[in-house]
């Protein structure tokens, strides 16, 4: 029981961290946005490779359901099914790269940066 309850404080915290980092990030002034500092683009990358790594598995039935959606269902069942798997193990393993690097602050590596963002669209990396 305790181990759950510090799982939920701890997502809660990355979600509440998670929203914060979004706002500051859209902050503009004067039309322009305003660069960011280097704390702040440190704990993004952290945040993100965190969040990346823990929820990689959904790469599994998101691929799938796409595939399907576009190629029938035998072929989501199939190739989606293996091309989840390789996003799954992508996500996962470039999330906690991110996470072991976040004091070199770059861009993501995982486009949409997070899995609920985006969920039509299908996973790239660069």
């Amino acid at each position: 029981m305790k181990k759950l309850a510090r799982l939920l404080l701890l997502l809660s915290a990355l979600f509440f961290l998670s929203s914060q980092s979004a706002i500051a990030q859209s902050y503009t002034m004067y039309g322009e946005r305003m660069e960011q500092s280097y704390p702040t683009m440190a704990g993004e990358k952290l945040m993100n490779g965190i969040v990346n790594a823990a929820t990689g598995f959904v790469e599994l039935p998101k691929t799938m359901i796409l595939t399907s959606q576009r190629d029938g269902v035998p072929y989501g069942l199939t190739v989606g099914l293996l091309t989840g798997l390789i996003h799954t193990v992508g996500r996962t393993v470039l999330g906690a790269l991110d996470a072991a690097t976040f004091f070199i602050p770059t861009r993501p590596t995982v486009y949409p940066p997070y899995i609920w963002q985006d969920f039509d669209r299908e996973t790239t990396y660069g």
